[in-house]
């Protein structure tokens, strides 16, 4: 999965003392780089081999020789495979009778708990050197995309956080797994009009050392490789070359003036363990909205192992919220707006109701109801687009003025049957979900 940082990543902490960072400058982390074999190689090789704008930036000097068109991007091009809203459905077993990461606990009655091989926060902290674009094109956004990589092959992509906080779970066996930064630019070019994204540069993070245990939680200073993660010893600025010759000083000086990425991998407290564990056992997401995940994931408990009298049953299920939660996960603005419903509403709960879990559950799906459910079929919000200022400041004006109305109103029952409001033509799957269409099948990438 990839997720993106919009906008530089946090400032670096002052009081960070020089013992707890650890320099990297690792090409995938030590993991041996293999040719691509499976489908998606297709997408790679688009990025390598569709240079014909990036070869007229770099020779009018617009760019360094470095950047590439963002690998990680063009995956996301694919379809659904590499998306969150993927990795959130459940996971049937090869037999596809029973799901593989979904199981009650009756004890508890509530889902099981599973503790994944990979469970962990990242921090995106800070960026060092990164080479500016020149004036020939305009920069529309500035983000970090990470995945899950093994050296071979990416595990699944998410497509935006904006929240430097990250959660990441994987199960996968892989001595060699990692976490692979891209760091990246939308654009415009100013005498085309023509749109686009490059990578400034990757990093790679191994979470396992060589014997196997996992690496220390502490503060990382990645240096950044130019090119793609399928390309060795490519520099972001060729200008400042990490070769530098010399004694030891000049090279540790070379190796300051290099683009750099600062992370910091967390320890887990048992709380943020509890919650982790309750996620499905692949995902990257953004820690500011993984208590609105856990629901969706009590939910789907509910519906699917709790209330199914029969478990041979496949017929379509009428729930609003199994059928439409996963689509959050690619609008950020509609998570934002229901993680500001569900503040807002949660601070009026007393006490004893915030410890009730069912209670909570039944107040979430009427805030779900009367806050995003409405907004995905309304005629006036624009599509979704990435980068894309006017769009975006249209969508953030309605939502913002349909969550107001919605507090003056109490409810959104009142914008569903007004004139003014109107909605998209009808469709069944607004409201049903079709577990046996939605759920993972035999997963190659996990």
């Amino acid at each position: 999965m990839i997720s993106d940082k919009e906008g530089e990543a946090q400032e670096q902490n002052e009081e960070e003392t020089e013992e707890d960072i650890e320099v990297t400058d690792e090409t995938a982390g030590g993991a041996k780089v293999m040719k691509r074999t499976d489908s998606h190689w297709s997408a790679v090789k688009k990025a390598i081999t569709e240079n014909n704008t990036l070869d007229a930036l770099t020779t009018m000097g617009a760019v360094p020789a470095g950047f590439r068109p963002s690998t990680l991007a063009q995956l996301l091009e694919e379809g659904i495979h590499f998306r969150a809203s993927y990795f959130l459905q459940p996971e049937l077993t090869p037999s596809n009778l029973s799901f593989r990461d979904l199981v009650w606990n009756p004890e508890k009655s509530t889902i099981q708990s599973r503790p994944t091989r990979i469970s962990l926060v990242v921090t995106l902290w800070n960026c060092k050197a990164i080479p500016f674009p020149g004036l020939s094109i305009q920069v529309l956004s500035r983000h970090v995309r990470l995945c899950l990589f093994d050296g071979n092959r990416v595990t699944g992509i998410l497509p935006c956080l904006l929240d430097g906080d990250c959660f990441i779970r994987s199960n996968s066996p892989s001595p060699d797994i990692g976490i692979l930064f891209e760091l990246g630019i939308t654009y415009i070019r100013n005498s085309t009009g023509e749109k686009g994204e490059l990578s400034c540069g990757w990093a790679f993070l191994k979470l396992f050392d060589s014997s196997g245990l996992p690496v220390s939680s502490k503060t990382y200073e990645l240096l950044l490789n130019g090119g793609t993660p399928y390309e060795k010893g490519v520099d972001v600025d060729p200008a400042i070359s990490r070769r530098a010759s010399g004694s030891v000083f000049q090279h540790m000086i070379a190796l300051r003036k290099q683009p750099q990425l600062l992370v910091k991998l967390r320890s887990l407290s048992t709380q943020s363990k509890d919650i982790l564990n309750l996620l499905p056992e692949v995902l990257i997401g953004s820690m500011c909205y993984i208590h609105l995940v856990v629901f969706y994931r009590q939910i789907l408990g509910d519906v699917l192992l709790k209330e199914r009298v029969n478990m041979q049953n496949a017929d379509l299920i009428g729930n609003p919220i199994l059928a439409t939660f996963p689509k959050l996960m690619e609008q950020p603005d509609l998570m934002d707006a229901l993680r500001s419903a569900w503040a807002e509403k949660e601070s009026t709960l007393k006490r004893s109701e915030k410890r009730d879990r069912e209670f909570l559950k039944s107040v979430f799906i009427l805030v779900y109801h009367d806050s995003v459910f409405p907004l995905f079929q309304s005629v006036f919000l624009p599509e979704y687009k990435w980068a894309e200022e006017e769009s975006e400041g249209t969508r953030w004006r309605m939502i913002a003025d349909f969550l107001k109305k919605n507090r003056e109103r109490d409810g959104a029952l009142s914008f569903l049957l007004s004139s003014e409001s109107l909605q998209k033509a009808f469709d069944i799957t607004e409201i049903t979900y079709d577990f046996v269409e939605e759920a993972r099948k035999s997963n190659p990438l996990v």
